[in-house]
């Protein structure tokens, strides 16, 4: 790649809070000599409150594919070019990935300009174990999928996050509430940097009571922050019968139905119980 190629600038923009624009990224937005942007039209009131003339271009995920050859192209000849999405740092869960990729494979000079992302704000914020998390994006629409992907993760020892719609939000934890127990710490990190945000943590039980007796906690942008599933004490194994009892219900039953029936036979706790289940079955 010649050196008179240009530099892709990945740039984060406010999740919410305009102030949160840092002013690296602004110089940055005001020099290049184009803006691929998520939405146009949504941008373009950041662009003018800030007082920024650079011309903007859409990139989403219906024409990136399409559209990134030609930016590519634009860069080759010697022009700078931002990325940014409608909020956030682009590409987490937000278009950008094929643009990046092929500007790396041409040789352009890929640079991130850091700022504002929710799921680093939520989970600063949240009161868990942070050494050590996953992201797991949107989860799916429908409820199939969505139990589907809650029941693989039931078992992450990890904090794990995932951003939900607005007007999903109950119905993801009430399944949450389903597979999980009603004993998981979650955290809800809505409309941060906004005027309502809130950060409320509570054992899903009581979160998802929260949550439905009051609407307004059902708007805006949403982050759930879910504590891993904790670690049995050493040592901590079944008595033989009660072990004999889940191995047996084990080979009939999935997971869920064969801890819940062994606890009503055994008194021990159904937590317990399904935690156990999972590590015998290779989903821990």
């Amino acid at each position: 790649m010649s050196a008179s190629a240009g530099t892709l600038y990945i740039v984060a923009t406010p999740i919410g809070n305009l102030q949160d624009l840092t002013p690296r990224a602004l110089e940055v937005l005001r020099t290049v000599q184009l803006i691929a942007a998520e939405d146009t039209r949504h941008s373009a009131r950041l662009l003018q409150h800030f007082g920024v003339t650079t011309p903007t271009t859409a990139c989403h995920d219906h024409n990136e594919r399409d559209k990134s050859q030609r930016l590519i192209e634009r860069m080759c000849a010697g022009e700078d070019m931002a990325l940014i999405s409608d909020a956030g740092t682009p590409l987490i869960s937000d278009p950008g990935y094929h643009l990046v990729r092929q500007a790396r494979e041409a040789g352009i000079r890929v640079c991130p300009v850091p700022g504002a992302c929710a799921l680093i704000a939520a989970l600063s914020a949240a009161g868990l174990p942070s050494d050590r998390f996953a992201f797991e994006g949107f989860l799916p629409a429908k409820s199939h999928g969505r139990r589907a992907r809650i029941q693989a993760l039931a078992a992450e020892p990890r904090t794990w996050m995932v951003y939900e719609a607005p007007h999903r939000l109950l119905e993801c934890l009430e399944d949450m509430l389903a597979l999980l127990g009603p004993e998981r710490h979650v955290v809800l990190a809505r409309e941060l940097t906004k005027t309502f945000e809130t950060i409320k943590g509570a054992p899903l039980a009581e979160l998802v009571g929260w949550v439905r007796s009051d609407s307004d906690q059902q708007r805006g942008e949403c982050v759930l922050v879910v504590e891993g599933m904790p670690a049995l004490p050493e040592g901590d194994g079944l008595d033989p019968e009660a072990e004999r009892v889940l191995d047996i219900l084990l080979t009939e039953l999935p997971v869920k139905q064969a801890s819940s029936l062994a606890a009503q036979l055994t008194g021990v706790k159904k937590n317990r119980l399904y935690q156990i289940a999972l590590e015998k079955t290779g989903k821990a």
